[in-house]
């Protein structure tokens, strides 16, 4: 799976609004702290803009907001608003797919890939992320964690 710098960059920008929810940040404050390239972010946030996942207000004391809780906002809603399809094969989506003879249980596998990658963005939320990040659980300790949970419901 690619993540995109898209991707990444917005939902880093989505942590920086939703570490100071109570008030608004611009472009660029959020580029300076995340070190995300200004013109890029701008075009970023104008698609989560878009999505409602942010919400603006012009002027002196304008800025961008998150367009809800940090609560409601998984990673999974950042990654469609941004790229579209969470995983694509070459350009389109998988839901289509179907192949013949020998390779037809390909498709269904490339589909489970998709699935699997949903549940585990559709379950990190901007506020686990920021009290992840707070706990000190990081990289390893947090894939680890998240593959168990999948394992957990594949079980179930």
């Amino acid at each position: 799976m690619h993540i995109s710098a898209k991707a990444d960059y917005a939902m880093r920008a989505l942590l920086e609004l939703a570490r100071e929810p109570s008030r608004p940040l611009t472009c660029e404050a959020i580029a300076s702290s995340q070190e995300i390239p200004f013109r890029f972010l701008k075009s970023v946030v104008g698609e989560l803009r878009r999505a409602g996942l942010v919400r603006s207000q012009r002027g002196c004391e304008g800025g961008y907001w998150l367009g809800r809780s940090a609560e409601e906002i998984t990673l999974l809603d950042v990654t469609r608003a941004v790229d579209g399809e969470l995983i694509t094969l070459r350009g389109e989506p998988l839901a289509g797919l179907d192949y013949p003879g020998p390779a037809t249980g390909l498709p269904d596998v490339w589909r489970e890939v998709e699935a699997g990658a949903a549940a585990v963005l559709g379950g990190v939320t901007l506020t686990s992320l920021l009290t992840r990040g707070a706990t000190g659980v990081t990289g390893a300790a947090a894939a680890t964690a998240a593959t168990e949970g999948l394992a957990r419901r594949g079980a179930a």
